[in-house]
């Protein structure tokens, strides 16, 4: 092949390796009709469907079904059905897609409440026994129990592949009018039974929210009162009608939906909800729970070792649904763990497969430990959401979001990414707002009032197309007034914010995407993903971030798309931005509408202070005269503002904090939740001091109070100081940036076993490591770190064993590696220049004993003679005595030859020659 068509192949390679699938089209259609359900009945009759009634909750949307259709089938099906298509009843038709869809599994202090349940102890998320030394409390799950909510008369249903109606842990709180199958159109919502039990997915996350406690069975529920029922969807083909009316299944009974599946989590999958599933997503929240907002709890996905980023996911990703991550036991990320900005908060979940895994119930009446990932978690948020409805029905599906980042924390959940935003609150990429909380939002829920109607503003859309270049970023910045001329979509307060974007690129995956807010919070939209070669790019797609949650949504927001090209790609080939919009959703007034109360007698934030000079002391009364005389402010307050009321609704306006207080008078204080990097909350004072130079967090000011180190330096965990460099006896750990100790032996040391070590007197080098240099007659033990003495056959050794020896001590000879007193049959020591010993050496291969040499031999083996030193088969030898066949002398004559030739010292005629040539002159 020609060098420029090569170049041409490999140019387009990309290009048809993304190539999308192809569509598998069923003999389902989604069919919008006006006139009613009789017209629909009607219609479908005339063409040859069967109606299958109303999608959901959907009016005027039904469900046909064509027998003489294809089941599936790559090509869609026209002919007849554009008769439909043309009626002028249909306003919209839709043939249905299968699409595909995963289930999103993989992989303290005294108990306060004991229940019989043989799980019970296991339960290590929930609660700590006294056996369980690996466990975690901080869900606080008993807690809210013991504040009396249980779940009670709340209703929950699991969009999965089924549960087990019949299972002892779920039968009793097993409700029927939750319950339903779509994939076979029936109301008994059982999985399907096979040798695998692959369909044990919802039976499983049924379980964690409303399994019965104190049965003798399993596990307990963290609902353990709630009513629990299943939507069978998955166990079959999974369409935008399958999703719809799935979604919508009695969503004026029905409180909380979960979900713990979605798209592939591949790496290289752009999909979520298709038309109708949207419509019944918006219906629900708007008309469900009789106007409340039905609840939708979803995992936020599994393809993290696929760098999967799950805001390619539109189900996570969407303003409706309350997405939900992962932590191990130890606060790590899970390798399956997807990062994105939509992510809400977090629960425990497994880990790598050595680590903790969720305990809850199985197919055939079975309990399990081995439940796994993100399809954990959805469940776990969706029994806590259910206690907060207990202890307040009247919530509404924003105020259940409002909850969530309100009560969340970060704790011990470890990332480098947590940030605080512009309203206090520390977030992260994988976390959101850290670990949910079930007392505090049982706690919150009881006093909680409505949050202020949510108002839509379509804050800027720019349509300029913009090139993107390879290893370079777009930067696009807009400014806007949130909408702040229309009353009824004016948003001062964010929730979510949606960025919705059409791009064309050559190959997807490489794209980053990143926005920032006007308070300077950086959401990342998008992560470069390996696995996405598509050349689709995005079309009109939304990326959703609740970063800025609470922050004010007037001023400048920057979007920025940065361009990292693969070495698959033609770095020649450019992408486009074609068109941008920005969305912001929140409210008018503040979410949280805390009365302030004005009883100070100063308008400034409230802190310790030592006493003041007189001549200070008045200058501060001045002060604090002319702040009385201001006009007092009656608006609501932020949430981390005390109960000494404030001046304003912001977090630099409080008279006192619930937390910490930031800042000083002169660059002004901030009340927040948690201090940020560089400072340590102290408690006596309620403020965020700073700390040592060089410190990440610390415990206090001393150089000697730091737990961890800014970039650039190392964490002495002896001083706990942080150091450019580490002292002698220490090595700079770059995995974990500590000074840790190096092994007593060492003057000098390093974490890499090439650079060059140092040890200590009465130490040699060796390798990586130092030993103790040991007398003749003795070896290094790594058991007991001393010299100890060698086997008595040594005089030099390695080990313990009289094969661990090195030399031989005086009188031993060297055999086979070991050293013996005398070589065994068949050797004979021989002496070898430049060693103190012997070494046995094997014996000819006749005899059995020599010596001096391996030709002198002394004995011979069996069926050998033995004649002058040599050993010779046992033949009987020829004379040379005259015969009338041979001639008188015709063996003198030969034994003559053999003598002159020296032949019988050649091994081949020893074995010939007869005893009259061997012993002759």
């Amino acid at each position: 092949m020609r060098p420029s068509a090569a170049w041409l192949l490999l140019l387009a390679l990309p290009a048809c390796l993304a190539e999308p699938s192809r569509p598998v089209y069923t003999n389902h259609w989604a069919v919008q009709v006006l006139g009613g359900p009789g017209e629909a009945a009607r219609l479908a009759s005339a063409y040859g469907y069967v109606n299958l009634g109303q999608i959901g909750n959907l009016e005027n949307y039904y469900h046909f079904h064509h027998s003489r259709t294809i089941r599936r089938s790559t090509l869609s099906s026209r002919g007849r059905h554009n008769f439909l298509r043309m009626d002028p009843k249909v306003k919209w038709l839709q043939q249905q897609e299968v699409k595909r869809r995963v289930k999103r599994h993989v992989r303290g202090d005294p108990p306060l409440i004991h229940f019989n349940d043989p799980m019970w102890s296991k339960m290590w998320y929930m609660h700590c026994g006294d056996k369980n030394n690996h466990c975690r409390s901080e869900m606080n799950i008993p807690a809210a129990w013991q504040r009396g909510y249980t779940g009670k008369n709340v209703v929950v249903t699991i969009l999965d592949d089924g549960i087990e109606t019949s299972h002892p842990d779920l039968i009793q709180n097993y409700d029927p009018q939750a319950s339903y199958d779509v994939n076979d159109n029936d109301c008994d919502p059982s999985p399907r039974y096979d040798a695998s039990n692959e369909n044990k997915h919802g039976t499983r996350c049924a379980g964690q929210v409303a399994a019965k406690a104190n049965n003798s069975n399993c596990i307990v529920g963290i609902a353990y009162n709630a009513r629990i029922g299943g939507v069978r969807m998955l166990d079959g083909d999974v369409t935008d009608v399958v999703e719809a009316k799935s979604l919508g299944i009695r969503p004026d009974y029905i409180d909380i939906y979960s979900a713990s599946w979605g798209p592939d989590d591949d790496g290289k999958t752009v999909d979520g909800p298709g038309e109708l599933a949207k419509q019944a997503f918006e219906y629900g929240i708007k008309k469900g729970r009789k106007g409340l907002g039905s609840i939708f709890v979803w995992a936020s996905g599994n393809g993290g070792r696929e760098g999967d980023y799950c805001s390619c996911d539109g189900y996570t990703n969407s303003i409706y649904t309350i997405s939900i991550s992962s932590s191990t036991d130890s606060g790590l990320k899970p390798w399956y763990l997807e990062e994105c900005a939509s992510t809400l908060a977090t629960t425990y979940s497994s880990g790598a497969f050595y680590e903790q895994k969720i305990v809850t119930t199985d197919l055939r009446h079975g309990c399990t430990e081995g439940h796994t990932g993100t399809s954990v978690s959805a469940p776990i948020v969706t029994g806590i959401i259910a206690l907060a409805l207990e202890a307040n029905p009247s919530l509404t599906w924003r105020d259940v979001q409002h909850l969530i980042v309100k009560t969340s924390r970060p704790l011990h959940l470890k990332a480098n990414d947590w940030k605080i935003n512009g309203a206090g609150r520390k977030v992260s990429h994988l976390y959101g707002y850290g670990l949910v909380n079930a007392e505090a939002i049982v706690m919150e829920a009881k006093k909680w009032k409505k949050a202020p109607t949510q108002h839509i503003c379509i804050g800027s859309s720019d349509r300029i197309p913009r090139d993107i270049h390879a290893d370079q970023t777009v930067r696009t910045t807009t400014v806007t007034n949130a909408c702040a001329n229309h009353y009824d979509q004016r948003v001062v307060y964010l929730e979510h914010v949606i960025v919705r974007v059409s791009i064309e690129h050559p190959r997807r995956g490489d794209l980053q995407i990143n926005l920032t807010s006007p308070s300077g919070t950086e959401s990342q939209l998008l992560a470069r993903r390996v696995f996405d070669i598509s050349n689709e790019g995005f079309k009109n797609w939304e990326f959703m971030t609740v970063h800025c949650w609470g922050e004010k949504a007037e001023g400048e927001w920057t979007l920025k798309i940065h361009d990292m090209p693969s070495h698959m790609r033609n770095p020649e080939r450019r992408g486009k931005l074609k068109e941008w919009s920005l969305i912001l959703y929140g409210t008018a007034e503040h979410p949280y509408n805390t009365t302030s109360s004005h009883h100070s007698q100063s308008r400034m934030l409230e802190i310790s202070m030592p006493k003041m000079e007189p001549s200070k002391a008045a200058v501060f009364q001045s002060q604090t005269e002319v702040v009385e005389e201001e006009e007092e402010y009656t608006g609501p307050c932020h949430p981390e503002c005390g109960n000494k009321g404030c001046d304003g609704p912001n977090a630099d306006q409080c008279l006192n904090c619930i937390h910490y207080s930031l800042g000083s008078v002169k660059t002004g204080r901030v009340c927040v939740s948690s201090c940020p990097s560089g400072y340590f909350g102290d408690n006596a004072s309620r403020r965020c001091r700073r700390c040592q130079k060089g410190c990440e967090t610390c415990t206090g000011r001393g150089r000697n109070q730091c737990t961890s180190c800014r970039r650039g330096f190392y964490h002495h965990q002896e001083t706990h100081a942080c150091v450019v460099f580490c002292p002698a006896g220490f090595y700079a750990d770059e995995s974990q940036k500590l000074c840790l100790e190096c092994h007593q032996t060492c003057k000098k040391c390093a974490s890499d076993p090439e650079k060059r070590i140092l040890c200590k007197d009465g130490f040699s080098s060796l390798g990586a490591g130092c030993l103790t240099e040991c007398q003749p007659g003795m070896y290094f033990s790594k058991e007991t770190r001393k010299c100890e003495r060698c086997h008595t056959s040594c005089q030099t050794c390695v080990g313990p064993g009289k094969e661990a020896c090195i030399q031989c001590a005086k009188d031993f000879h060297l055999h086979e590696w070991r050293c013996v007193p005398a070589c065994s049959q068949g050797f004979y020591p021989e002496a070898v220049p430049g060693l103190p010993y012997k070494v046995c050496t094997r014996c000819d291969d006749n005899c059995s004993a020599c010596e001096g040499s391996r030709d002198n031999c002394v004995k011979c083996k069996e069926g050998f003679n033995l004649r002058i030193s040599s050993c010779i088969t046992n033949v009987t030898c020829m004379d040379d005595s005259p015969s009338p066949e041979r001639g008188p002398s015709a063996f003198k004559s030969l034994c003559e030859i053999v003598k002159s030739k020296k032949l019988c010292e050649m091994k081949l005629f020893v074995q010939l020659c007869c005893q009259t040539c061997l012993m002759a002159g």
